[in-house]
């Protein structure tokens, strides 16, 4: 569901552009130097912020990029994080869409990949839209470090199996995969305000890990 358009959004956004980024092509290829850290994460689709700021908490010695393109979202997960008075050093927000992350990641400088609860984009004529699309994976393909990984995590059935056949036709490789991912206790990886939701009413979370198969890269090189 959309969020509703905040009027304090572009403003705030405005004031913050330390944090809450727009554009920012002058990081490609030193985000681990921004972020001191030596291992990078990015959320495509980081929504209200919830899983980036409490990752990146959890995990304070590793980097955390959330990109939102919604902007009332993601103003309203920057001022979660800027308000809670924790030291951002090691996670920034960019406010844009995700069709532009050549623009700011330099091959394989990215070590995971998450996919939260996207859009399913379930009518057929719209599945190139989706994050898991075989378009986005081969641009994945190119940013993810050599042992890079992609884990995803959604409430939608048919979104999961979809997504299941684009990573193999797209030469990845699955390393884990659950239709019930919640069923046991995963305390290393952060429960969402939305993905509470599903679990309280017995819905199943589907969650895959994968990994971009390096031989077949390096045939292609």
């Amino acid at each position: 569901m959309r969020m509703r358009k905040k009027k304090w959004a572009d403003p705030w956004l405005e004031a913050h552009r330390d944090y809450a980024l727009d554009n920012p092509v002058e990081l490609k290829g030193f985000w681990h130097d921004t972020l001191k850290c030596s291992v990078l994460h990015v959320e495509l689709g980081a929504g209200k912020g919830d899983y980036l700021n409490n990752m990146a908490l959890m995990y304070p010695e590793e980097g955390w990029v959330g990109i939102e393109k919604d902007r009332s979202a993601a103003a309203v997960a920057a001022r979660k994080a800027v308000e809670s008075g924790e030291d951002l050093g090691n996670r920034r927000m960019i406010v844009n869409h995700a069709e532009n992350l050549l623009d700011w990641f330099a091959d394989g400088e990215i070590d995971v990949l998450h996919l939260n609860f996207s859009d399913p984009w379930p009518k057929k004529h719209a599945h190139k839209r989706r994050l898991s699309s075989e378009r986005f994976l081969d641009m994945y393909r190119n940013l993810l470090a050599r042992d890079g990984e992609i884990q995803m995590k959604t409430d939608n059935s048919g979104l999961f199996e979809d997504s299941v056949l684009y990573f193999l036709q797209s030469g990845f490789m699955l390393t884990s995969i659950s239709v019930d991912y919640r069923r046991q206790p995963h305390e290393e990886d952060a429960v969402t305000e939305y993905e509470k939701r599903f679990i309280e009413l017995g819905q199943p979370i589907y969650r895959l890990c994968a990994r971009h198969d390096t031989k077949e890269r390096d045939m292609i090189k």
